[in-house]
């Protein structure tokens, strides 16, 4: 029984490895904090999770080591992972602005072939989206924890025409007139 066990939680593991989730670590940031016998050091791990398929999420993890806030901050992701509509050149739907506190981040689709342009957190947001065509800029803060979040709330607000023509209540087609 017991050698059943170890080999089920082997397979667990395996399986969690073979995961379609990608992870990528935007900034690992030393932090400290003045407490009574002086200063204690954490640090502070930005990570984006995504499958490349339409799923995204931006998590952040604090401990007192770097690994086991890179940890926190995939736990962190996978908790706040959003649905992204992707249209049939691997674009956005349309143009549409997130913000996040001082930062804004503006994206407007593009054509097949232009690839992502975009920087900093806001392209790894990007690319783990799925999404291949797309021009993007960061306006304001340059905070990458922010404008991940700001490229998250813009993803978020996208939506497709089938949606927008249920809204309406008129058939797809009808939509384009």
């Amino acid at each position: 029984m017991e050698k059943n066990t170890g080999n089920r939680r082997k397979n667990n593991r395996n399986r969690e490895k073979e995961t379609e989730w990608q992870e990528r670590v935007v900034q690992i940031r030393r932090v400290t904090k003045v407490v009574k016998g002086g200063k204690k050091l954490s640090f502070r791990a930005i990570v984006v999770v995504g499958n490349e398929r339409g799923q995204v999420g931006v998590g952040v993890g604090k401990a007192s080591d770097v690994i086991g806030a890179v940890r926190k901050g995939v736990a962190d992701g996978k908790k706040h992972v959003i649905d992204v509509p992707l249209s049939k050149s691997n674009s956005i739907p349309h143009p549409t602005t997130g913000a996040a506190t001082g930062a804004k981040v503006l994206m407007r689709p593009a054509a097949p072939g232009t690839g992502v342009i975009a920087g900093g957190a806001v392209r790894t947001v990007l690319e783990l989206a799925g999404v291949r065509n797309v021009l993007a800029k960061q306006l304001g803060s340059n905070n990458p924890l922010n404008n991940a979040r700001a490229a998250v709330d813009a993803l978020e607000s996208l939506r497709t025409f089938s949606e927008v023509a249920q809204e309406r209540g008129i058939p797809t087609e009808n939509l384009y007139a």
